[in-house]
């Protein structure tokens, strides 16, 4: 194949540009009105010593981040959203209970209570049903509406946990 050398540099000019071999023969017909084969194009360009510079290859798209695995605090979280909240975003009206995450030695299932004059007290249920209070000054003794919100909110958080 003869090609002048405006022609060969021409090519070179297109390489040099970035074009790929289907771009650089399809020039090369419109330009030129020369038909290469692709393989004929492929080789011209070899024999001319530039080099088609490959694209990039595409950067797969990253992997997604795998689950989180679920925990107990995940089925807290859900148990609690379940009930209904409080004004200071705490289980229940006047009175708030809530369970540990990890229960105290001694007790089948224990957490804290927030009574409505803002006295803290842990509790614990033991292995024989009994229920304990701790942490309250022991001369403490909730109002009697008090215990009664207790009760109930402690059934209804052991009801949803499967206690």
């Amino acid at each position: 194949m003869d090609l002048t050398t405006e022609q060969r540099q021409a090519i070179k000019q297109w390489v040099d540009e970035g074009a790929n071999l289907s771009q650089i023969q399809t020039r090369i017909k419109a330009d030129f009105g020369i038909s290469l084969t692709f393989l004929d194009t492929r080789m011209l360009v070899q024999d001319l010593g530039a080099q088609v510079k490959d694209k990039p290859a595409p950067k797969p798209p990253a992997p997604p981040a795998p689950p989180k695995a679920p925990t107990a605090d995940d089925d807290f979280a859900e148990e609690e959203a379940a009930l209904p909240p409080a004004a200071d975003g705490l289980i229940g009206g006047k009175v708030s209970v809530s369970l540990d995450r990890i229960v105290r030695a001694g007790a089948v299932v224990s957490g804290d209570v927030t009574f409505s004059d803002g006295t803290h007290a842990k509790w614990m249920l033991d292995q024989m049903g009994r229920l304990a209070l701790d942490g309250a000054n022991p001369t403490y003794r909730p109002a009697p509406q008090d215990i009664q919100e207790f009760q109930t909110q402690l059934r209804s958080l052991l009801q949803t946990r499967g206690y």
